[in-house]
């Protein structure tokens, strides 16, 4: 490519314009990339450009640290905790979905038998790229229904093996499927000796000597040398390079380094996950799109709800309806592995032409339309299933005697917070803001969204057994609120309440509370305190 330095800095200054626009209307920058890449092709004519592998396998390295920071983020003994999720839920989703899209694509549209198996199993993928990078930027990972997501894209990432090889032998038309199912299982085991045995004191002796050298550009240097080492590895065994850089991450969440590593690896992260975005900007056909448009949002739209159904069906036999209906909609989108999987079956001419378009450009707008509606999901449900959503969140709770209660998350409950951390308190926080909540999941606080003025979220919280439970919120009327209902668990209840007016003071002093503190009353008597400390001075 003669103008590569020319393509690249136009697509880096398109991109950075768009980004700003959009991001004054709320919209994903995943959306500035994806256009991003539509202009470049259109404006250079690089249309060419669509099946280049060096570039494909540029862009899948976005995809890489993305699932090396995941990673980062689970510890082996937490990764066990998900292994229902993973194996039970995930094998679940992917085997009930491909089934059922295989059988209306086989029975119902009469596409051919082998066509059928690799439509079915394209879409019964999610995009990881897109759900996982907006899980981890808002931090609703660490919520029930992030968890969730979470395993069953793990689990689709290491589906996409076997379905790669299925696709090989459908091509091939022969082929010794027990001697292929052992040499991959022969390879998932040593894989896994090799980076857990083998990998995981070498990756600890590396970030040990290059953290001590105090040198920065030593550091990255090793975390991008394991994280990419593991990827090469992990495919040079016949598995997927996000496979590989996922379990160097697990093993390096082990070590006191993965907080630094997740900070120096995140531009990396970012740029590389621009670059896939804007290579799917680039299989954009837009002829081909508005020739056919009603037909591919129609059958892609059919696609997402028969997903969320699924998926929704799958994890409510174990979680709240709206943990399920969260996970269920998060995960409706088909996703980018399913461009590998038509790229190979169209290569090896399983596939038509324009059934193959017709494919592409439903993963495409599918992958458009997810940063529109995946930030809405989570507000939307929790207003309608607060409770649910609360009992499945707080099950930690249940264990603990003698907490406090925080009850808001606003300025005042951040200093409560500090100074009952600073005491080395045991104590959660709940508050019905989502904006709080994540402001506290990011302080690694043990905060909860919801009401207390909701008899079942006081229970959830088990208000019986707290020592201590501080009302920090600024509305009148929803502090008797949560007074009331505190006192209905626990007549005996040890309630703080803050007030700054003398209507709430009349409100409140009818109920039984031990302690009111008048906001304005405590700055009047910390005044003239310091005013007599100074005067003796």
């Amino acid at each position: 490519m003669e103008h590569a330095l020319l393509y690249t800095t136009a697509a880096l200054a398109i991109s950075v314009i768009l980004n700003i626009v959009l991001k004054k209307f709320g919209v994903s920058q995943v959306i500035g990339y994806i256009l991003t890449g539509t202009i470049i092709v259109y404006a250079f004519d690089l249309r060419h450009l669509n099946d280049s592998h060096a570039l494909e396998q540029i862009a899948e390295f976005g995809i890489v640290f993305l699932m090396f920071t995941i990673g980062l983020e689970l510890s082996l003994p937490r990764l066990g905790a998900l292994k229902q999720i993973v194996f039970v839920n995930g094998f679940m989703q992917v085997t009930v979905t491909a089934a059922i899209v295989f059988s209306l694509a086989f029975w119902l549209f009469g596409i051919n038998l082998t066509a059928s198996i690799i439509i079915a199993s394209a879409f019964a993928l999610s995009s990881t790229a897109v759900v996982l990078s907006y899980l981890k930027s808002s931090k609703e990972i660490h919520l029930p229904y992030g968890q969730r997501a979470m395993g069953i894209l793990i689990f689709q990432d290491i589906a996409v093996i076997p379905i790669l090889l299925l696709i090989g032998f459908l091509a091939s038309d022969s082929g010794d499927w027990q001697t292929t199912l052992l040499h991959t299982a022969e390879s998932a085991v040593l894989i896994m000796v090799l980076l857990f045995y083998v990998g995981r004191p070498l990756m600890d002796w590396l970030l040990r000597f290059s953290a001590d050298s105090g040198v920065e550009e030593l550091f990255l240097g090793s975390v991008l040398v394991i994280a990419v080492g593991a990827s090469l590895l992990a495919d040079a065994m016949g598995f997927t390079y996000s496979l590989g850089a996922f379990l160097a991450g697990v093993i390096i969440a082990e070590t006191k380094y993965h907080h630094k590593v997740e900070a120096d690896i995140a531009s990396f992260k970012d740029l590389l996950l621009g670059v896939f975005f804007v290579t799917v900007g680039m299989k954009i056909d837009l002829l081909f799109f508005t020739q056919h448009l009603f037909m591919i949002v129609g059958i892609l739209l059919a696609v997402m709800l028969l997903k969320s159904v699924i998926i929704f069906i799958l994890i409510r036999l174990s979680s709240s309806t709206a943990v399920s209906l969260k996970t269920a909609i998060s995960l409706s989108q088909v996703g980018e592995f399913s461009f590998a999987i038509f790229a190979l079956a169209a290569t090896d001419g399983l596939l038509d032409h324009s059934l193959e378009q017709y494919l592409i450009m439903m993963v495409v707008v599918s992958m458009i339309l997810t940063p529109f509606y995946l930030p809405r999901v989570h507000p939307f449900v929790i207003r309608r299933f607060t409770q649910q959503e609360l009992h499945d969140d707080v099950a930690s709770v249940a264990q603990r005697q003698n907490h406090i209660i925080v009850c808001g998350y606003s300025t005042v409950g951040k200093f409560v917070a500090e100074y009952l951390r600073e005491e080395g308190l045991d104590y959660v926080i709940i508050d019905n803001s989502l904006k709080h909540v994540k402001e506290g999941l990011d302080r690694g606080e043990a905060i909860y969204l919801g009401d207390l003025s909701k008899p079942a979220t006081a229970e959830a919280l088990h208000t019986e057994n707290a020592s201590a439970v501080i009302v920090t919120l600024d509305n009148p009327e929803k502090k008797s609120l949560i007074c009331e209902t505190v006192l209905a668990i626990n007549a005996d209840a040890n309630l703080v309440v803050k007030i700054l007016t003398l209507e709430e003071k009349k409100t409140i002093s009818r109920l039984n509370i031990d302690h009111i503190v008048d906001g304005k009353k405590e700055i009047a008597k910390v005044l003239v305190s310091h005013a007599l400390q100074c005067k003796m001075k």
